[in-house]
């Protein structure tokens, strides 16, 4: 019996009496390369958030399950979903700005998942997230660690989302439409760094994009959605 990394059997997402999610059933191995895609509002992203838990408390699942590892997380308590969300499963999201605190130096974010997870020192934990500012490309990272998130620009600042989602080498990351808000020569940059850092690190990666030709690029398997149903699945 195959033991998949993340398999996600006959899922259903509902909010309030609206399904948004039907019976949706897909797996990634371990250091797989895999796509989800669809339009806006084709669930997507509601199953991205489905895996690490992260939709309000009005959100109910009617039929299904989410196994990492064969646990369900679906099962979880959220203590328990703590532990694991951000050292087995990090996910980056569309905008950075949305998820870097404005009033925090990058630093000071950055070592937040060691702190968290791996009861790093504050000395360890920065040298840690300075070689992963470096890894990733951003340039003088000692001066970027001590500056704010406005002070960078977007594709810098999905660098950082980056490192901070390596801090704790997860074995699945979740990349959710990481490009959509970059100019194109920076979404391919970006796209590349992805590519990079899933060889290194030797994790698996979800890609949910509405971009085809940037998935064809990436992935290795692609699962296709539309109006909360998977649709079709290709292998690239």
């Amino acid at each position: 019996m195959t033991h998949h990394l993340l398999n996600i059997n006959k899922l259903s997402v509902a909010f309030a009496q609206t399904q948004v999610v039907h019976e949706l059933s897909f797996h990634i191995n371990a250091g797989e390369k895999v796509a989800l895609v669809g339009e806006s509002g084709s669930g997507k992203s509601v199953t991205a958030l489905s895996i690490l838990q992260l939709l309000q408390d009005q959100v109910s699942y009617p039929s299904g399950s989410i196994k990492f590892q064969d646990q369900d997380l679906l099962q979880l308590k959220k203590a328990q979903m703590r532990r694991l969300r951000g050292k087995e499963i990090a996910m980056i999201f569309q905008e950075p700005m949305t998820s870097l605190n404005p009033v925090y130096p990058i630093g000071t974010q950055l070592m937040e998942p060691l702190l968290l997870h791996e009861g790093l020192s504050k000395s360890a934990a920065r040298r840690r997230m300075l070689e992963l500012l470096e890894r990733t490309g951003i340039p003088e990272p000692h001066k970027r660690f001590d500056a704010y998130p406005h002070t960078l620009s977007g594709g810098q600042r999905q660098r950082v989302m980056i490192a901070m989602a390596l801090a704790c080498n997860p074995k699945l990351l979740i990349a959710d439409e990481p490009t959509t808000a970059l100019d194109v020569t920076i979404q391919l940059q970006i796209i590349e760094l992805l590519e990079k850092m899933q060889k290194e690190f030797h994790m698996a990666v979800l890609l949910i994009s509405h971009d085809l030709n940037l998935v064809k690029r990436f992935a290795e398997r692609i699962y296709v959605m539309q109006a909360g149903r998977l649709v079709e699945s290709a292998t690239v």
